[in-house]
């Protein structure tokens, strides 16, 4: 019996086989599914956790930012634009690890572990040597912090606030903006902001104007018989939030985009209004 037409089945399987394995390394398993840590490029983030995205915050975290010091609900300003990034980038609310950081040691040099952290980070240029920022999600705005029982207190629009003793901190962006929307004619200006605040407390003025951060910090952890009445609607001069990342973090564009995409289509706005205006009831001041 001739070998040849064994021979010749046995080059033929040969190539189909070889042929076989030639593609599959071309073109990887058809059944292979993207990975949950791919961008909408297609392009595989690099993360602490494979298939995870951790993302620090502060301990405790406090209202309007979080929620019930819970950032996994998705509730609060910060806790809602953390969720919202995380989906843009294409991970569930399953997939997000948080995790708790110091304020210091978020942005002290040094490796970490975590891929992003949001805790009312201000860019700055000194801040950029040690770690990396994505672009703003918010800009702060200025807000007048009323005692109970005075004229500000019921102040819904910056002509009832011009009826009232109102201090401010010099050389601050509240002094620009107070200055601008009030005058200086009965503005009282103080040295700091901690002035303004003992000036509050000991009833020298009725009102004080400092950031909508500040504002909710102090009527929190520093005066008890106070409220924040209004924001003002004009943020120029505001300092800015952003995520913070860890140095030349391949993540940093990613990031960055998909704030970017969120501030685009109107998502950011809609979450600064439920949760810095409406859930607060601090309404622009007209």
């Amino acid at each position: 019996m001739s070998l040849a037409p064994a021979l010749r089945r046995v080059a033929l399987v040969s190539t189909i086989a070889a042929a076989a394995l030639s593609l599959a390394a071309c073109s990887g398993s058809a059944a292979s599914a993207p990975s949950a840590d791919a961008d909408a490029t297609g392009a595989a983030l690099q993360t602490v956790t494979a298939g995870k995205l951790t993302i620090a915050t502060g301990d405790p975290d406090y209202e309007p930012w979080f929620v019930d010091n819970d950032p996994s609900n998705g509730k609060g300003f910060e806790g809602a634009v953390a969720h919202a990034v995380a989906a843009e980038l294409g991970f569930s609310d399953t997939q997000i690890v948080w995790t708790r950081t110091g304020f210091d040691a978020a942005i002290a040099p040094g490796p970490k572990d975590w891929d992003l952290n949001i805790q009312q980070f201000s860019i700055s240029e000194d801040r950029k040597k040690a770690v990396d920022f994505s672009s703003s999600y918010y800009t702060t705005t200025q807000a007048v912090v009323a005692a109970k029982g005075t004229p500000a207190a019921s102040a819904t629009s910056i002509a009832d606030l011009k009826k009232a003793k109102v201090g401010v901190a010099t050389g601050t962006t509240s002094y620009t903006v107070a200055k601008a929307q009030l005058g200086t004619g009965d503005l009282s200006v103080f040295n700091s902001v901690d002035d303004v605040v003992q000036a509050l407390k000991g009833g020298q003025i009725d009102a004080m104007i400092t950031d909508l951060p500040g504002a909710f910090y102090v009527t929190a952890a520093q005066l008890e018989n106070a409220s924040v009445v209004g924001q003002f609607a004009d943020d120029k001069g505001g300092d800015q939030f952003a995520f913070v990342l860890p140095k030349n973090s391949s993540l940093t564009p990613a990031v960055t985009k998909a704030v970017d995409a969120l501030q685009k289509d109107g998502t950011i706005a809609e979450l600064q209004k439920k949760w810095l205006s409406e859930a607060v009831n601090v309404p622009v001041l007209k």
